[in-house]
């Protein structure tokens, strides 16, 4: 072994280990069973085996663990965003795409075109900035991934400004925070505004987070681990205490998590008195006629109610093949055309060949390459799908690679507008627009939602 280094030989790796064992010690704390010195042994930790701890501190160590089941906070509530109850809904097999027989597969797509028929499909572009980020934009110290998301994040707060979302007496609410960069720029853009709060929903822990660096004292950053389907915001201390409006914002949140934010702002936040996982309000209608009159209905008292606290919400929408029917908010809009959880679970899988159809199969090689750069950067979400899942070479001969990427982009605005006509029966005016160019990002889609006029929140200063 090299001196002053661990003296237990790894057999797995065929080296001694690298770790510096404490002073007079041979080994390091982990390898220090082998000597079982003084009579203390080493054993695995019950709660997570991947590491060891001495026997005679086991108790002591069971209290303080990281593996250890930690209490649930206030505002965790099983499945209150979760949706579907009804497991009988949901199809027991599903079937791969690439097994379906050729006229299965026009039988798909025939579905598909007429659920599609009378849909708004071409999209407005409407790609803006906001002055918070110029300084960050002509920075040439920011490489080219820095600079693509600066330009989806000043898009995103050019949009909400246009909204007339960023203002005073606020409370953002980012789902998928990461490390917080989208929160960041709107605190920038609001740095002479007051009474202003920022929460920061992320499931998964999160290194080189950014809203620990804010310095301001008149805006407060509140981070909150919890899965979004277990998310209830009316039990979040700082909601209930200062009952700001709520504006909910997301950069790529992929797939079923836009589902769940969008249930747990619209339902759960505003619907729900008691935190009990309850389905709100109205009775749906599949007609046309009455889903208008109910969305022009302003004198609808529960929904002022539902629309009272949620200024608006702007999701920059990602991830369609990670969609789930138990969680999506577009059911009843499915069912209206004469969809289910069958077709569903087809098209969004067929979605991804909007942004992986038009990729021709090339050699190893240069795969190889590609998806290194591509997956290099963290916090984008356009997906990587296996050829059986994009369809590249199961579906040759059957479809070309631009019928795919047409296809692929009817599946994901079919299932976008089932989240449109779900905010439109709440008494939200709602839409779809392109924030940015394929260039910058494929995944360019943004949802926006206010509520509708007679239903705007006063801010709260």
């Amino acid at each position: 072994p090299v001196p002053g280094r661990c003296a237990f030989f790894v057999e797995r790796k065929k080296r001694f280990c690298k770790m510096i064992p404490a002073a007079g010690k041979r080994f390091c704390g982990e390898h220090g069973q082998q000597e079982e010195e003084n009579g203390r042994k080493r054993i695995p930790c019950p709660l997570d085996p991947k590491h060891t701890v001495y026997e005679d501190q086991l108790q002591k160590h069971l209290r303080k663990c990281n593996s250890r089941e930690k209490p649930k906070p206030v505002y965790f509530v099983q499945d209150i965003n979760a949706g579907l109850k009804d497991v009988a809904e949901i199809p027991e097999k599903q079937v791969p795409i690439s097994s379906l027989s050729k006229e299965e597969l026009e039988n798909l797509i025939i579905k598909l075109k007429k659920a599609s028929n009378g849909l708004e499909l071409r999209l407005k572009e409407q790609i803006l900035s906001h002055q918070a980020l110029e300084e960050a934009l002509s920075d040439p110290k920011n490489g080219e991934s820095a600079f693509k998301h600066l330009k989806q994040q000043a898009s995103i707060l050019g949009n909400m400004e246009k909204l007339h979302l960023l203002g005073p007496g606020r409370c953002f609410v980012e789902f998928g925070a990461g490390r917080g960069k989208l929160s960041h720029w709107v605190d920038v853009a609001l740095q002479n505004v007051e009474n202003v709060q920022f929460l920061l929903v992320e499931r998964a822990t999160t290194r080189f987070k950014v809203d620990g660096k804010h310095k301001r004292r008149d805006s407060i950053f509140e981070r909150l681990q919890v899965d979004i389907q277990h998310l209830c915001l009316k039990k979040v201390p700082i909601l209930e205490k200062n009952k700001l409006p709520v504006v909910g914002i997301g950069k790529h949140l992929c797939g079923a998590a836009t589902d769940l934010a969008l249930r747990c702002l619209v339902e759960s936040y505003t619907a729900c008195s008691d935190g009990e996982n309850e389905e709100p309000a109205p009775k749906r209608s599949r007609t046309d006629q009455t889903e208008v009159a109910f969305n022009n209905s302003a004198d609808n008292e529960s929904n002022k109610g539902d629309c009272k606290r949620v200024a608006g919400i702007v999701i920059a929408l990602c991830c369609h093949h990670k969609c789930d029917w138990t969680h999506y908010v577009g059911r009843e809009f499915f069912k209206s055309v004469g969809l289910g959880p069958v077709e569903f679970n087809y098209f969004q899988r067929m979605s991804s060949w909007a942004t992986c159809g038009m990729r021709e199969t090339t050699t190893r090689a240069s795969t190889s390459e590609e998806s290194e750069d591509q997956t290099n950067d963290p916090e984008e979400h356009e997906q990587t799908l296996s050829k059986t899942e994009s369809g590249s070479d199961t579906l040759q001969g059957v479809l070309t690679v631009e019928e795919r990427k047409e296809i692929g982009c009817l599946c994901k605005r079919l299932i976008d507008h089932g989240r449109i006509e779900y905010l439109q029966q709440r008494g939200y005016k709602a839409a779809l627009q392109y924030y940015t160019e394929c260039a910058v990002s494929l995944e360019n889609v943004l949802l926006t939602a206010v509520p509708s006029p007679s239903l705007i929140p006063e801010p709260t200063t």
